[in-house]
């Protein structure tokens, strides 16, 4: 009478230690892989240097990743999914402070984040790797960080803690179109000009953090954290937090 059910209970005890052994493996060819990043980019990423530091053949990395392409996207989205992670636990641990420092705290967090993973973030933000177009399963983990930001503004609006556009721009019909479409795709009820205001806060964010991690601001800027940290609340101004 047990027999089967003990056969059963054994057969799924052996697939799941395959499934955590090919999770174990996965993870330490991205690990290998991401290594690699810092030597020489993700256009000098290759499975063959990637399963030597693993010893295995080459052919053994192609069991995980059918292409240097799915090992690409894997890593853009555990990247990805690191980032949009530590932007999410920021707002959590800013719970009950002013939009405005909320907005700076999350600012920070992504700075930081940046500078402690160089390549991963050259890798998402840097010069485009050639012949590569990243698939759709890469937009959801790179919506989180910029969904991340954007909640702190609904919130602060939901909250009447966000100051409405006193003067707001007169905005070209292509740009009234593409901002009344964003809005209802993210469900918001946002002024436009506000939405405006934070993709404009949300570039130059990135744009400064670009600039410190590529080096763009040698021997403009000292100390980047306070600068950043300082140009955060001016974004924050403007968006109305």
């Amino acid at each position: 009478m047990c027999a089967p059910l003990c056969l059963n209970g054994a057969m799924t005890a052996i697939e799941t230690a395959r499934t955590l052994a090919r999770r174990q493996v996965r993870a330490e060819i991205l690990e290998a892989a991401r290594r690699h990043l810092a030597d020489g980019g993700a256009e000098g990423l290759s499975f063959r240097a990637v399963a030597r530091d693993l010893g295995m053949p080459s052919s053994g990395v192609y069991r995980y990743f059918d292409s240097r392409d799915a090992l690409l996207t894997a890593l853009i989205i555990q990247s990805y999914d690191s980032l949009g992670e530590a932007t999410e636990q920021s707002l959590e641990r800013s719970v009950g402070w002013s939009p405005r420092e909320r907005w700076v705290a999350a600012a920070a967090t992504i700075r930081t984040w940046a500078v402690d993973h160089e390549h991963e973030y050259a890798l998402l933000y840097g010069t485009p790797v050639r012949g590569y177009a990243a698939p759709d399963d890469t937009v959801v983990p790179g919506t989180r960080v910029s969904l991340a930001l954007m909640r702190i503004v609904a919130e602060a609006w939901r909250d009447g803690a966000l100051r409405p556009p006193v003067d707001p721009p007169a905005l070209q019909p292509g740009s009234q179109r593409d901002l009344a479409a964003l809005l209802a795709t993210l469900e918001l009820e946002l002024p436009e000009a506000t939405l405006l205001a934070v993709l404009l806060a949300w570039t130059q964010l990135f744009g400064l953090i670009s600039f410190e991690v590529f080096g763009q601001m040698r021997g403009l800027i000292a100390d980047h954290e306070a600068f950043l940290r300082d140009s955060a609340r001016e974004m924050a101004t403007r968006i109305g937090l």
